[in-house]
């Protein structure tokens, strides 16, 4: 079965020499099934379709015959490297809001994919051929019995944890029966992890639960004891910090909306509307302090509050200081770095306790105790690296054929990879000949439009490429853009 990131392509190269390592190609189905919500997942690293770019937008190419809405009867072919959920959603096969499943059928090499918008999603259009696409085969999605339970489950969590609020008065038990439900229903019903079978997911998370565990006591000896402990308000706890805890938990539908999808500095840079975000959470959080410090004072705490706040700025500080490693606050690390300031039993108190548990189930149910400090590889992932890009000479054109050159490799580089309609046609390493590459049109392949990119290898592995180039169907180069693809 697959889920929501699934793809039936890698990116760059990954797919290894014509795309032989993503066979098959055609005459053949799969059966998918996903939950709900899949349209709001984005990719975060720029992701090269053609000469086009796709970043911080679902992953969506193809979905039309002819560029126009399609007809009902009509069956929309996508790219294969499209996100088959979204794909689902954009053909009408499935719905956002309540998921489903279906079955996927390879329809191998098209010459064209043209975009459309279709179910609120904006295709992405690519105008070349491609050795591998698929179709989703109509009147099976009815028939699966696949429904996402999150909103019928979390009608029935909400209500019991309200009515545990409502009914329980011991700190202790409300506070650990709670953080239970909310944590089991964060990672496996509102917001799983990209996982395909449920005895992998429930093992992933009983994984994460138990130091998960150890960290909640911590935080009610020290944080949620002397807030809740004695308060009889029980109305008042159920709508502030039970309902400020289902705001945080459920961040996927809450805070996820904002566009801040990482906080990173090249991510806060290059998403559209992140700075104006964060300036919003920064003042917002400063004027939270600011009302958390008076209380502070008036309990007479504010100077013990100062010194542990120093020593958490001052760990700060020396973990940015360390070399080769990157500080990164995950909003699970953010919530444990705020908590300490809400102990204090007031309403703002309880409505930012809450909002921070549910923020610390949120990220650890959802991703794991990711490190506060990540090397350079780990923060980009799968994204460009800056790496040296191949010195191409310009191309020689035939009636039917083109011709790259491109001078050697500089150490440690031993090859260079050639990318024709985002797929690897060519390798080239030291002792191979001249550094060259000759592409031939026929009439299996098409005659119009083609993309060129360019990488440097080590060994199987490649770096990034070039922008593309692009061969038109006249036979006229047009050359890359400077910097870097993949």
């Amino acid at each position: 079965m697959h889920y929501v990131l699934n793809q039936f392509r890698s990116k760059g190269n990954g797919c290894e020499l014509d795309g032989n390592k993503c066979r098959p190609f055609d005459n053949t189905i799969f059966p998918f099934s996903c939950p709900a919500n899949c349209a709001s997942v984005k990719v975060l690293n720029p992701y090269a379709v053609g000469d086009q770019e796709v970043v911080y937008r679902p992953l969506v190419i193809g979905g039309s015959e002819n560029g126009s809405r399609f007809l009902p009867a009509e069956k929309p072919i996508y790219r294969a490297d499209s996100f088959v959920c979204q794909a689902a959603i954009h053909a009408g096969v499935i719905s956002n809001a309540k998921g489903g499943c279906g079955v996927v059928s390879m329809t191998g090499k098209q010459s064209s994919f043209p975009g459309v918008l279709e179910h609120n999603i904006r295709s992405f259009g690519f105008d070349a051929t491609f050795p591998k696409s698929f179709t989703f085969i109509t009147g099976l999605s009815s028939e699966c019995g696949y429904s996402d339970p999150r909103w019928p489950l979390l009608g029935v969590t909400v209500t019991f944890t309200s009515l545990l609020s409502i009914f329980c008065d011991s700190a202790a038990i409300f506070f650990s029966s709670v953080f239970v439900m909310l944590f089991f229903h964060v990672g496996l019903v509102s917001d799983p992890p990209n996982i395909s079978d449920y005895p992998s997911l429930t093992s992933l998370i009983v994984e994460r639960f138990l130091p998960a565990v150890f960290v909640a006591y911590v935080i009610y000896r020290f944080c949620v004891k002397p807030q809740l402990t004695g308060l009889t308000a029980q109305l008042e706890k159920t709508i502030l910090w039970l309902g400020g805890a289902w705001v945080g938990s459920l961040n996927n539908y809450t805070f996820d909306k904002l566009p801040i999808q990482r906080l990173t500095p090249h991510d806060i840079q290059s998403q559209p509307g992140a700075i104006p975000a964060l300036c919003v959470i920064v003042i917002s959080i400063f004027l939270i302090a600011l009302g958390q410090i008076w209380y502070l004072r008036l309990e007479g705490r504010f100077r013990r509050y100062l010194a542990i706040y120093t020593i958490m700025a001052a760990s700060l500080l020396i973990c940015v200081a360390i070399p080769s490693l990157h500080l990164r606050i995950h909003h699970y690390i953010l919530a444990l770095l705020l908590l300490p300031g809400t102990r204090m039993q007031t309403r703002p108190g309880l409505l930012y306790q809450g909002l921070l548990v549910g923020l610390f189930i949120s990220g650890v149910a959802r991703w794991g105790f990711d490190s506060i400090l990540q090397t350079s590889a780990a923060l980009l992932g799968d994204g460009q690296t800056n790496s040296l890009l191949p010195n191409m000479t310009a191309p020689v054109t035939g009636v039917a054929n083109i011709t790259f050159g491109w001078g050697l490799p500089p150490s440690p580089y031993d090859g260079v990879s050639v990318l024709v309609n985002d797929v690897e046609r060519h390798r080239w390493y030291y002792g191979e000949g001249e550094p060259s590459y000759t592409w031939s049109r026929t009439q299996e392949e098409g005659l119009g439009k083609e993309y060129f990119r360019f990488g440097y290898m080590l060994g199987s592995a490649a770096g990034d490429y070039s922008k593309a180039g692009i061969w038109t169907a006249e036979g006229n180069w047009i050359p890359m853009q400077p910097g870097p693809s993949r």
